[in-house]
């Protein structure tokens, strides 16, 4: 008997959603007579019944195009904004599922979507989720799609401010996304021969930042290139940080945990500008013309690389394979060249962090790159 599969895409958009959307659908009519119904803009679509059918022509042209053709949100089932109420819409969603008839429900997503597939399962939904994000820092699987076109634009963008900063002899520092995890920082600082990186894993030292761009004027280096992750943090917010998280752990009231996110919040609300304010403080203890360039949206539009179609399209193919099997309540993860069924709680809330000994870490030390530690 022939299934219907919902599928929806949610968080921030990336570079491959719609390879993986294809290789899901594809592979489910072409292979496992499927029929898919999808929902537009994230969960909300789905607690309010936004659908649309996938049909096989509808796959035509999407490999290649950034962005996803369902739309997606940062709504969460259990706490949706609705009229100028904050509600839990968990009922509705899994309503609008039962009136469909539908037999799982596939949720492309990062961390955030994990999270929501757990309740969603809790909830009795068989779900399956696919880990997309610019990040990498989905925990459970080596690399996600969205990561290597972000890379690319990133070390491409360094690339091209090595010819202003050389010619105005500048420092420049370019602020790259990832809020709690490196990859991006890392790895496009060190494609891009990045002097500076700085990431949240390695607290930095202002101090010895400021010494590495005046010992590369010494040495008679008139430009520097700094990429810093949005989540860097100095070595003393870092401790501020923890001594927050800590209080939180040891909160005995609801209230005190409570007082304790909200000023996990307002630090990070007030860490936004923490670039601006990073790129006048060496300026100020450096005497050296300094440059901010924020990359933002940039990393995560346009056409996936060739390396985020195969990814996509192989965890597409192997969803499709897992739903015809009849396993939910499971992440399709990449493993080397295969895949793996994760299991949801296994990966939900938790986030994939650079390790202080990965190779890239080594690689950059002994370039003699500054990671301001």
């Amino acid at each position: 008997m022939s299934k219907t599969i919902g599928i929806l895409t949610s968080g921030g958009d990336c570079p491959g959603l719609n390879a993986a959307i294809r290789g899901v659908c594809r592979a489910g009519q072409e292979a496992h007579d499927m029929r898919f119904l999808g929902f537009r803009d994230g969960f909300r679509g789905l607690v309010m019944d936004r659908t649309m059918e996938l049909e096989p022509r509808m796959m035509s042209g999407i490999l290649t195009l950034g962005g996803t053709i369902l739309g997606t949100s940062r709504d969460k089932p259990h706490r949706m904004p609705m009229g100028g109420d904050v509600l839990d819409m968990t009922d509705a969603a899994v309503e609008t599922f039962r009136k469909h008839h539908l037999d799982a429900l596939v949720c492309i997503g990062g961390g955030g979507t994990l999270k929501n597939a757990v309740r969603l399962k809790k909830a009795g939904l068989p779900v399956v989720t696919m880990p997309k994000t610019i990040d990498n820092d989905v925990a459970g699987t080596d690399v996600t799609f969205g990561f290597d076109t972000a890379l690319g634009i990133a070390t491409e963008a360094i690339d091209r401010l090595h010819s202003t900063a050389m010619s105005h002899s500048r420092v420049i520092v370019v602020e790259i996304m990832g809020h709690r995890a490196g990859w991006l920082a890392l790895g496009a600082g060190l494609a891009g021969g990045a002097d500076v990186i700085l990431v949240p894993e390695i607290p930095y030292d202002l101090d010895r930042v400021a010494d590495a761009l005046m010992d590369r004027k010494r040495r008679g280096k008139h430009f520097s290139i700094l990429a810093v992750a949005e989540g860097a943090m100095s070595q003393a917010q870092a401790k501020e940080v923890r001594r927050i998280e800590e209080d939180k752990a040891e909160a005995g009231s609801k209230k005190g945990k409570k007082e304790a996110v909200l000023k996990l919040q307002a630090f990070y609300e007030q860490h936004v500008n923490h670039t601006l304010e990073l790129t006048r403080a060496l300026e100020r203890k450096t005497g050296l013309e300094s440059r901010l360039t924020i990359l933002g949206h940039l990393q995560r539009g346009g056409t996936p690389s060739a390396a985020d179609r195969l990814l996509a399209t192989r965890l597409g193919t192997a969803c499709a394979a897992l739903l015809d099997e009849g396993i939910s309540g499971v992440m399709v993860a990449a493993r080397g060249e295969g895949v793996a069924a994760v299991p949801l709680e296994e990966v939900a809330g938790r986030t994939r962090v650079v390790p202080l000994d990965h190779p890239w870490v080594t690689a950059a030390r002994q370039l003699g790159t500054c990671l301001g530690d």
